[in-house]
């Protein structure tokens, strides 16, 4: 029989897997949970890098995705007085870790519309082709209360009341997965989150003349660092960084977005540079976010039948800007062993399970014990990082000379059951 599957999540890594499922064996039924009322295509800046480019290009969106890139130039890092101190320029796709600013810069929202708009035109495309055929559904407004699982599939309730059976339930829930907790249980789930002891706020407002293409940096004594990014939209990137008042913080996050506004605008109120004027545009914005950065690690993907996939199983922080290469990879090999493993979902399961540790450990490389050095909290410790990254700069032109390989080590494997074209619509 036909695989029966409930992806919850459509974010990146929910879309890209249900489009991968679908179009190696139309006979599937899938279903794409998302708790929001619409698909969510608010969200920061992305990087499409190392491995997930191959990838793409292989579901056939890549280009359709590069022709959303923002123009981001490079990044000025800066004092109070607005004075520059540092500027560093573009790095290639293939390269980890040298500046802010990617070769392939996209808006999240870009990202999560060409996948979810590609796996629709797929499905359309597909029931008019394909006899027997199952079928690609989205569901919005709806979430999974209760999961309840023996060896041959799981029982879900949903928040509307609904109960279903499925052969298999993916978790592309994000961070701070409710299924992961639902079907991992309480203390596993706490067990996965490892805190990088920073807390970030993310929001946008609206661009003032005279910003151009490069993102703008600043860090301030009191462990707190700005970022702004405006590319070529109408409106500015803010990115909050703090390590100060963590405990404050921390309990901010459970209570209104309107609290944990105040906590945000508290923390830098006294941070200098332009502050004043992002906290002020804070106030009235409408896609305020904030969390504890950290990233997630589980000892197994999968619980049964209930399976981890991009963040909400390997979240390696935004710090890493591989994110969606975590998301991408997931999906292309979770999709690979589905396909290759037929029915044996749980022998699929494991070798996804397996396959994953080697790129994991790869894009989850963070040092958490140089954080301390990014977030001084001293006026000598910033002078130092400030000195730093004014050497950085100027040492940063032959970063690349002589480079002919991609710093990824690890390679993604063949998998021809998934009949994917270049020029596929996904």
């Amino acid at each position: 029989m036909p695989l029966k599957v409930l992806i919850v999540g459509a974010g990146v890594a929910g879309p890209a897997l249900a489009g991968l499922l679908q179009g190696s064996d139309p006979t599937r039924n899938i279903t794409v949970l998302e708790r929001s009322p619409s698909l969510r295509t608010a969200g920061q800046q992305i990087d499409l890098k190392n491995q997930a480019v191959p990838i793409l290009k292989k579901m056939g969106v890549f280009e359709t995705l590069k022709a959303h890139c923002v123009n981001e130039t490079g990044l000025e890092v800066m004092n109070a007085d607005n004075q520059v101190i540092a500027q560093f320029g573009v790095s290639p796709s293939g390269q980890r870790g040298r500046t802010l600013t990617s070769e392939y810069e996209i808006i999240r929202g870009d990202v999560v519309k060409v996948l979810y708009e590609a796996s629709l035109k797929q499905n359309e495309r597909l029931q008019k082709e394909v006899a027997n055929k199952g079928a690609l559904k989205y569901e919005f407004g709806n979430s999974v209360e209760l999961l309840s699982q023996d060896e041959h599939g799981v029982d879900v309730t949903f928040s509307n009341g609904n109960k279903e059976r499925y052969d298999l339930v993916v978790a592309a829930d994000g961070q701070s997965s409710r299924t992961r907790r639902l079907a991992f249980g309480t203390e596993e789930n706490d067990a996965a989150f490892k805190s990088l002891g920073v807390y970030a706020a993310y929001y946008s407002i609206p661009r003032v003349e005279g910003e151009g293409s490069l993102a703008k940096a600043y860090i301030a004594v009191g462990g707190r660092m700005v970022f702004t990014r405006n590319s070529d939209r109408p409106m500015t990137q803010v990115l909050l960084f703090t390590m100060k008042d963590m405990d404050k913080m921390r309990a901010a996050y459970n209570e209104s977005l309107e609290i944990q506004k105040q906590a945000v605008a508290e923390n830098f109120k006294d941070a200098g540079w332009q502050t004043s004027r992002l906290l002020s545009g804070m106030a009235s914005a409408q896609d305020f976010y904030s969390h504890e950065m950290g990233q997630i690690k589980v000892q197994q993907l999968y619980k049964g039948r209930v399976v981890l996939i991009g963040d909400a199983g390997y979240c390696p922080t935004p710090f890493t800007g591989l994110g969606v290469t975590g998301c991408v990879i997931g999906a292309y090999v979770l999709s690979g062993e589905l396909t290759r493993h037929g029915n044996d979902v749980a022998g699929a399961l494991k070798g996804y399970n397996e396959i994953m540790r080697d790129p994991l450990a790869e894009i989850q490389q963070f040092s958490r014990t140089t954080m301390g050095f990014f977030f001084p909290t001293s006026q000598l410790g910033l002078w130092g990082l400030r000195s730093a990254l004014w050497v950085a700069s100027r040492l940063e032109r032959y970063a690349y000379w002589g480079k002919t390989k991609d710093d990824p080590s690890w390679s993604p494997p063949e998998y021809p059951e998934l009949n994917l074209k270049s020029d596929s619509s996904l």
